[in-house]
């Protein structure tokens, strides 16, 4: 197997720990507050990366952390966690997830207009497509949800978060990143707490959902840690979104839901203009 194939193997397998998480806070969500399952899930996580990093000698709290770069990472992150856990929630997660697939593609007009970064018409092309696929999804007019927008606020903080990454100081770990992420996960849920009803004594299905969604976050962040560091940028990034394929599966088998012909077709140009963004950068 090659150092390319390696890595898609390992992102294939992130963006399936990734979908399962994504499953199993929808469905603990049913049994308590979403806000519980947030705070749980991140402070969980963030303990079991902080306890990684603590093996390693490395600093659990590194002064870097309150850099400007990074607290605005942790603003992006934390707009990001608790919109997107919204939109699982409360809209078709099929749906929630063929959104998601446009970050890529913010990112990339992103490090353009705010890095400098060269982007050659191809790759704006691809981008313009790309968005053109969101508004197919959301179906502005008649049919239109006010609530698919807690999607398109949630990719936007995901790409925000990634922007600003590119400028955060250089020598963090991915587990000390990693412990940040669940913090900011676990404020996330914290922020929702000040508005949403007081948490539930869960019980062995709802400890069993949080245990489950804390394991396949842990791993599918892991998973992508590899992956970014196996093979080429341009060969593995890519098959990022295989997650829309199993989201989408594992939405029809267990929610039963049934995407309909705008949400494939902006699916489509979603993912399809994002290859090849990703692939011509």
């Amino acid at each position: 197997m090659s150092q390319n194939q390696r890595g898609a193997l390992y992102m294939s397998a992130s963006m399936a720990g990734f979908a399962v998480e994504d499953v199993l806070v929808k469905a603990a969500a049913r049994e308590m507050p979403l806000a519980q399952v947030l705070l749980v899930i991140g402070l969980a996580g963030m303990l079991i990366f902080a306890a990684m990093a603590a093996r390693r000698g490395e600093a659990v709290l590194p002064a870097a952390f309150l850099s400007r770069a990074m607290l605005v990472r942790s603003a992006f992150e934390v707009t990001g966690r608790l919109f997107y856990g919204l939109a699982i929630t409360l809209t078709a997660l099929s749906t929630t997830s063929a959104l998601l697939q446009a970050t890529p593609l913010v990112v990339v007009a992103g490090a353009a207009l705010i890095f400098g970064e060269k982007v050659g018409p191809t790759r704006w092309l691809a981008v313009l497509l790309g968005f053109a696929g969101v508004l197919v999804i959301l179906r502005p007019g008649a049919d239109f949800s006010p609530l698919s927008l807690l999607a398109v606020v949630g990719f936007l903080g995901f790409a925000g978060r990634d922007l600003a990454t590119r400028a955060a100081p250089r020598g963090m770990s991915n587990r000390q990143l990693g412990a940040l992420g669940f913090a900011m996960l676990a404020l996330a849920g914290a922020i929702l707490m000040a508005v949403e009803a007081d948490a539930v004594v869960p019980g062995l299905r709802g400890l069993a959902l949080l245990a489950g969604g804390t394991l396949f976050a842990v791993l599918g962040y892991h998973g992508l840690t590899f992956a970014m560091r196996t093979g080429e940028v341009s060969a593995v990034t890519p098959f990022r979104y295989t997650r829309l394929v199993f989201a989408m599966v594992l939405a029809m088998a267990l929610f039963g839901e049934r995407p309909d012909l705008a949400t494939w077709i902006g699916a489509a140009m979603v993912v399809g203009s994002g290859v090849v963004a990703l692939r011509r950068g």
